[in-house]
């Protein structure tokens, strides 16, 4: 019995490259690493680090009500902050 779907919504940027959104196992929920894209333009957003990290969470919480969630339902995030 395989109870895996993958989730996708076009609230949160699309998947860049060959991964899933989110893949929904059961009762958990997997959502991929996001970046501070905006949905609708795919750019990045400017107004620096807080906007940026808005938009981030924008994202998750997008990907996890797609999913019929919320963060609130949240067990683990990681926060990685890179400049490239």
């Amino acid at each position: 019995m395989n109870n895996r779907a993958v989730i996708s919504t076009t609230a949160a940027p699309s998947a860049i490259g060959p991964y899933s959104q989110a893949v929904k196992v059961g009762n958990t929920v997997w959502i991929s690493g996001q970046i501070p894209l905006d949905p609708e333009t795919m750019e990045l957003v400017s107004g620096g680090i807080e906007a940026e990290t808005r938009q981030v969470f924008a994202n998750l919480q997008a990907i996890a009500s797609a999913a019929g969630g919320s963060l609130d339902n949240s067990v683990k995030i990681n926060i990685s902050l890179t400049d490239l």
